[in-house]
């Protein structure tokens, strides 16, 4: 097939809070790359914003249009009234339940520093200067899923909740072997961060990635427990090519490495699994205390479609071009406050996007 009769079918989930502002900025970044390609998005409700409608945060016709398409383009959900909707109905994240039943087991988190926003970061330019890691996270084990979780006792004075980390060889080892492939077309160092000294569910992780490592002599295997990982990201995070972890330190892991970059609103992530379709969202949430003024920075959003193409459609020169045109924004000074420095011109949500989307057009 060639590429001008390609259909590729995307679901659009902008959710709740900002996601609903910067979310049709990625999707004008996706009309504008893609001339050669036959590109059909639908959109669906997920979250407080479906709740408030047809009171399911994952309604059957959100399902029905993710059935028929070839990835997801997702927002954020979250906010005051859905957690408070949500403690009174316990069926679980539908964030989580669309990466379980979509077997989406690695989460993909590049950490790349823009030259243009050396300043932004809280740390120093020569610390972070070339800075350019991956951060891949097992999706569907650990103490998010482990069951026995729940409340054991509700008594006053008494209470008492559990929730169970647990992990399968089968798990772990599936998320090794990514890890490994990705070092592999990378610079081909890998570093597996767990807790094995005080966690068992972590020293058969240890064990695992060890066997798996014999896989790949050409890559260099290191481990590093995870408070040791979390200061060596600011004390010396270009030392980093990937890193493989689980799923609640690669949560917290890569909010800290985030801000490596000037911020949460630059990082974008892709959760992959045994095929193609993925999901695709920023790595920030719903920030409800600056949703609806416009302020948010689109930009994670619009990185994010840029791992769609890339691992989802195998489409490598849309997804430079997506790059591209961010990095043009951001070198003639662009900035949204989360970003904003000295001699920078500050725009808003919808401002950074349409400029986006000129400069990924006039580079065609």
């Amino acid at each position: 097939m060639s590429l001008s009769n390609r259909k590729i079918k995307i679901a659009v989930l902008p959710g709740d809070g900002i996601g609903q502002e910067i979310i049709p900025q990625a999707v004008k970044a996706v009309n504008a790359v893609s001339g050669r390609l036959a590109v059909e998005m639908g959109q669906g409700e997920i979250g407080w914003s479906s709740v408030v409608k047809s009171g399911e945060a994952l309604p059957q016709a959100t399902l029905d249009l993710i059935e028929n398409s070839d990835a997801i383009l997702f927002g954020a959900i979250g906010g005051p009234e859905y957690e408070a909707w949500k403690r009174a109905n316990p069926r679980g994240s539908p964030l989580l339940r669309l990466r379980q039943d979509m077997k989406l087991f690695a989460n993909y988190r590049p950490i790349t520093l823009f030259l243009e926003l050396e300043n932004a970061s809280t740390l120093k330019p020569e610390v972070i200067r070339g800075l350019d890691l991956l951060i891949i996270r097992e999706l569907n084990g650990d103490i998010y899923f482990g069951e026995p979780r729940g409340m054991v006792s509700d008594k006053p004075g008494e209470r008492e909740s559990i929730n169970t980390m647990r992990y399968t060889e089968p798990q772990i080892r599936q998320v090794a072997h990514a890890g490994f492939k990705a070092a592999r077309r990378r610079r081909k160092k890998l570093c597996s961060v767990d807790k094995a000294n005080v966690l068992e569910t972590m020293g058969l992780w240890r064990d695992v990635m060890t066997e798996v490592g014999r896989e790949y002599p050409d890559v260099e295997l290191t481990h590093l427990f995870v408070d040791a990982a979390a200061m060596e990201l600011v004390r010396r995070p270009t030392h980093f090519d990937v890193i493989v972890t689980g799923n609640m330190f690669g949560d917290i892991l890569s909010d800290e490495a985030a801000m490596l970059t000037g911020s949460l609103g630059m990082l974008p992530s892709a959760s992959i699994g045994i095929g193609s379709k993925g999901l695709f969202e920023p790595c920030h949430g719903s920030a409800p205390d600056i949703a609806g003024k416009g302020v948010a920075n689109p930009l994670a959003a619009i990185l994010s479609a840029a791992l769609m193409f890339r691992y989802s459609f195998d489409l490598e020169e849309e997804a430079q071009r997506i790059e591209a045109g961010v990095r043009k924004v951001l070198s003639d000074g662009l900035r949204t406050g989360d970003i904003m420095e000295k001699g920078a011109t500050r725009v808003g949500t919808e401002e950074m996007g349409e400029a986006v989307a000129k400069a990924i057009a006039a580079a065609a």
